[in-house]
């Protein structure tokens, strides 16, 4: 348990941003949403890739949109399906980036 407590945290916190920030944003503020959503899970995926040697870090993009999934049904119709691929794509951006860093952090030391 104490091996994967950095990914638990950041787990938690893309469970609180996919189900606490709808409910504290309502109505006209949808773009901004989802601009905050994308670039929270771009941001989150890019630190567990950066901070994370487990291997865990590789299947984050498919946690996150396992994670987004039920939200769909408690927030949003079934128009939203469409978000399921841009968060897999910016997860996958950001855990490509993440570890670009990982490995330069890594050559320095």
């Amino acid at each position: 348990m104490k091996k994967y407590l950095k990914e638990i945290i950041i787990i938690l916190l893309q469970i609180a941003l996919f189900y606490l920030l709808p409910l504290i944003i309502k109505g006209d503020m949808v773009i901004a949403m989802i601009l905050i959503l994308l670039l929270g899970t771009f941001t989150l995926t890019l630190i567990i890739n950066v901070i994370s040697s487990n291997k865990l870090k590789y299947f984050y993009p498919l946690i996150a949109i396992i994670i987004f999934i039920p939200s769909l049904f408690i927030y949003y119709n079934s128009s939203a399906w469409i978000h399921v691929i841009w968060y897999l794509i910016d997860s996958l951006f950001g855990e490509v980036i993440g570890i670009c860093i990982y490995k330069l952090k890594n050559n320095k030391k």
